[in-house]
């Protein structure tokens, strides 16, 4: 049966072109939708993963993965979300990718976002926790500067209770983000906390995010044009 959230995310791609890869389980399926098309189409890609599973997948595909440095820019990324509000903004990194995947956005002339509509929120936080990637020297000294902003937060464990390290190897810190709480002022004070290597906030980067229901069926919404 064809996926057709996977479908309609990888559908404006035509060869020659540089696509992001993001990380996850809607992320994946976009990405074997691409591998079949690839194949099939004998589309010529060059591909930017978000993470070294996303890599990994791709590469088992068929896929040309490349580093973000040695393209410079990207023409089209496909992703996904763990909450999306009316605005579009967005949590992401329960997979521990928020790092990447934001340097990858910001790279992208083209970002699409799926999701299945139970991750639609009206304000973020209300679902989802916020993934904080912390340097390990800073650990202790970013969880109090949470905590002083009215953010909680614990320290990511893997299910056999190890401490979790992204691909970077650094620990995540998941803060409960309640309501009241300005995003854009935090995302800002986030940017320049002392040891943040990078947090879950992307308030600006989806272009259209992509809505699969309890069905299968499909909606969009797109970010005004400015």
């Amino acid at each position: 049966m064809t996926d057709l959230l996977a479908a309609a995310a990888v559908e404006p791609i035509v060869t020659g072109m540089i696509v992001g890869l993001g990380t996850g389980r809607a992320a994946t399926r976009g990405i074997r939708a691409l591998g079949a098309r690839a194949a099939a189409e004998r589309l010529e890609l060059r591909c930017v993963a978000t993470s070294d599973a996303s890599a990994r997948l791709a590469a088992s595909l068929g896929l040309r993965v490349e580093d973000l440095q040695a393209v410079g820019s990207i023409d089209y990324l496909f992703d996904g979300a763990d909450e999306v509000d009316a605005d579009l903004r967005m949590i992401k990194g329960r997979g521990g990718a928020m790092t990447r995947e934001k340097l990858v956005a910001h790279a992208s002339r083209r970002r699409v976002y799926l999701i299945q509509s139970d991750k639609l929120v009206q304000r973020l936080g209300e679902k989802a926790l916020l993934p904080v990637e912390v340097t390990p020297d800073h650990l202790e000294a970013v969880r109090g500067a949470l905590n002083a902003h009215g953010l909680p937060s614990d320290e990511r464990r893997t299910k056999d209770g190890s401490a979790y390290r992204t691909d970077s190897g650094n620990p995540v810190l998941d803060a409960t983000l309640g309501s009241g709480i300005d995003v854009s002022d935090l995302a800002t004070a986030l940017d320049k906390m002392a040891g943040v290597v990078g947090h879950g906030l992307f308030l600006t980067e989806a272009d259209l995010v992509l809505i699969e229901d309890e069905t299968g069926k499909l909606s969009r919404r797109a970010r005004p044009a400015p």
